[in-house]
């Protein structure tokens, strides 16, 4: 069995290579050559942690596994160690014989960036020039640096509940060589082109009257029952994009449109129809697009397997007998 420790991944893994693998397993999924498991996430009644299981079968890139981990929201003040903590396993689907361990932090953090980069790949107007960021924590750096690669964009803005944390998206502005501004959530519906919303809520903070038309909006923040980052009215005016279907409207935003009555599973997309080209995507500049990104297993999944690889090809893999 591969071990690609933790602190091994940051020298592996790219934004660019992050992307790819994601790009190409939504749209393995659209066209039914990969699927899903069931996830299972708990709250362990332990540290207030979320604890669970995603995995799946890529068929045609032959991948199979499991990422395991979850949320300790108490670990960065505690132990001064991030709050996400995950291990992707990967399997030989030929035998079912322990193929790999991979530390999955940072891979988590790329995925999750890359998911949201390809939805404003696909979905976002060409044009789009300001770019707004709900969220300001650990993952948003992620998100900001991965989309700013995807247009054009000459102005960040930013809105969090604890508005001291904003200079973590300021500074990645910065580095961007972008101006930043602190805005209202009115301010940020009408004036930004690309909203990526990245928060723990439980309680929507977008609201559908914040929001003009025209907008790509990625919610990155919902994998839970319960949570929730935007109003269900919004989604229920927006054309809905997700990575998988059975999740959005379980777990992910779609979960209280639907259970409104607001829409229904049929008006929920998988974003690698667009990828590959069976369902039209954006069709018009005035058009509200969101993206819900839940988060799924084969994302953790393709890039875990590129890092194995990549590893190997390096001569840094840890082999052990298993």
């Amino acid at each position: 069995m591969i071990i690609v420790p933790e602190r091994e991944i940051a020298d592996l893994m790219t934004r660019a290579a992050a992307f790819d693998a994601v790009e190409k397993v939504f749209a393995a999924m659209a066209s039914m050559g990969a699927y899903n498991f069931p996830v299972v996430r708990e709250a362990i009644g332990h540290e207030d942690a979320l604890y669970g299981f995603k995995g799946g079968f890529d068929q045609a890139g032959k991948i199979l596994g499991l990422k395991a981990g979850g949320y300790w929201p108490h670990n960065l003040q505690k132990r001064g160690e991030i709050n996400h903590q995950s291990t992707v396993f990967l399997f030989d689907p030929d035998t079912g014989k322990a193929r790999a361990m991979v530390g999955g932090n940072l891979l988590t953090a790329l995925r999750t960036a890359a998911a949201s980069s390809v939805s404003i790949r696909h979905l976002a107007r060409p044009d789009s020039k300001v770019i707004g960021m709900i969220g300001a924590g650990h993952q948003a750096t992620f998100q900001l640096r991965a989309a700013l690669e995807q247009r054009a964009f000459e102005k960040v803005i930013g809105w969090n509940y604890h508005p001291d944390m904003l200079p973590n998206i300021a500074k990645v502005a910065e580095e961007a060589g972008l101006p930043f501004e602190p805005v209202t959530l009115a301010q940020m519906g009408h004036e930004a082109d690309v909203i990526i919303s990245i928060t723990s809520a439980f309680a929507p903070s977008l609201m559908d009257a914040h929001v003009g038309s025209g907008l790509h909006i990625a919610c990155m923040g919902t994998d839970t029952k319960g949570k929730q980052e935007v109003e269900a009215a919004l989604l229920a005016r927006a054309t809905v994009f997700t990575d998988e279907v059975a999740q959005s409207i379980s777990i992910g935003e779609a979960q209280h449109a639907v259970g409104q009555g607001l829409m229904t599973e049929r008006d929920v997309h998988q974003l690698g129809a667009v990828i590959n080209k069976t369902h039209p995507g954006r069709t018009s500049d005035d058009q509200l697009t969101i993206f819900d990104g839940t988060g799924v297993g084969l994302q953790d999944l393709a890039v875990a397997s590129a890092v194995v690889d990549l590893a190997v090809e390096q001569g840094i893999a840890i082999e052990v007998d298993f």
